[in-house]
């Protein structure tokens, strides 16, 4: 009896790790992969699963993307400078089943196939374009490694160059360059700022001068407006004078004495000391005996006013005339 007891125990203990061996709990993140007598079964999704104890093993494969970080990879530039590169791969798992049986381990071939591969890229450029070209070698390295790693069943998301690390020596050169550059860079926006500055001041004192000499114009051009004005004004003046003087003699009509005076202002007008030399007309004949009417004319009226003033005046001698 005690042994049958005994292997009824064994038989319960051996169900029990059965059933323990029979289930397995497969996470979301995470695909089982079933080999059944030492070949590929098939591949499970995420939840409660059963499989024969002793038979079937599962694995377990991550299906989240992963980072792995590239060590430090010296590098020669096209230029002949030693670099030292710092990169890093992000890939994710599409096929859990390529990923357990194609490589043995994917982390350390990706690793050296990133190195490479950053030696190939980098050592096709210069110094500058490899510090400025950093998109365009994660692209393209990118695309190397995901033609790379699809028959491992990896997905490479993105490539990520860290940093590039040039020489010290080249660096202070570098250093040296950019203070170079900004230098120039300083002055010749300060030049910028001085020529500006003189065209626009230029631009000023030429609209100030345009806008000077219109004012000129127009002031020169209102005085010649009130000089004109004022001479047709005195013209127009002496025109009436004249008019009424000849409308005042001989029922209007001008005599000789009338024109022998105005001649004579004429002359006077013309003897005002602003002229260094007077020319007079070459018949002078008819001139002199109208002035000799208009003196004796004038003698006559003296002589009319004294006899008039007092009779006991003795009468005044003619003047001679020349």
């Amino acid at each position: 009896m005690e042994a049958a007891g005994i292997a009824v125990l064994v038989a319960l203990v051996l169900l029990f790790i059965t059933a323990l061996k029979s289930f397995r709990i497969v996470r979301p993140y995470q695909r089982g992969v079933v080999e059944r007598l030492g070949r590929y079964h098939a591949t499970l999704n995420p939840g409660l699963r059963i499989i024969i104890p002793f038979i079937d093993r599962m694995i377990l494969v991550d299906m989240r993307e992963q980072v792995v970080e590239v060590p430090a990879q010296e590098v020669i530039t096209s230029d002949n400078v030693v670099v030292t590169v710092y990169a890093v791969v992000y890939n994710e798992a599409t096929d859990a089943q390529r990923l357990l049986y194609n490589v043995a381990n994917f982390e350390l071939a990706v690793t050296k196939l990133a190195q490479t591969n950053l030696r190939n890229l980098i050592g096709d450029l210069d110094l500058d374009d490899a510090l400025t070209s950093s998109v365009k070698i994660n692209t393209h390295l990118r695309d190397i490694l995901d033609d790379a790693t699809d028959k491992w069943g990896v997905r490479v998301v993105r490539v990520e160059i860290q940093r590039i690390d040039p020489p010290p020596d080249v660096v202070q050169s570098m250093h040296h360059q950019m203070q170079a550059e900004r230098t120039r860079r300083a002055v010749v926006t300060e030049a910028q700022g001085v020529r500006e500055a003189a065209v626009t001041r230029a631009e000023g004192e030429k609209q100030a001068a345009i806008l000077a000499s219109e004012g000129k114009g127009q002031a020169m051009e209102r005085i010649a407006d009130a000089e004109k004005y004022r001479q047709l004004t005195v013209a127009e003046g002496e025109a009436a004078a004249v008019r009424s003087v000849f409308a005042a003699i001989h029922d209007g009509k001008a005599t000789n004495d009338v024109l022998a005076l105005k001649y004579l202002e004429a002359l006077r007008a013309i003897a005002d000391g602003r002229a260094t030399k007077i020319f007079l007309p070459t018949e002078m004949s008819g001139l002199f005996s109208t002035i000799g009417g208009i003196a004796e004319l004038l003698q006559a009226d003296n002589s009319g006013n004294g006899q008039a003033a007092s009779t006991e005046a003795p009468a005044a001698e003619p003047a001679p005339t020349q």
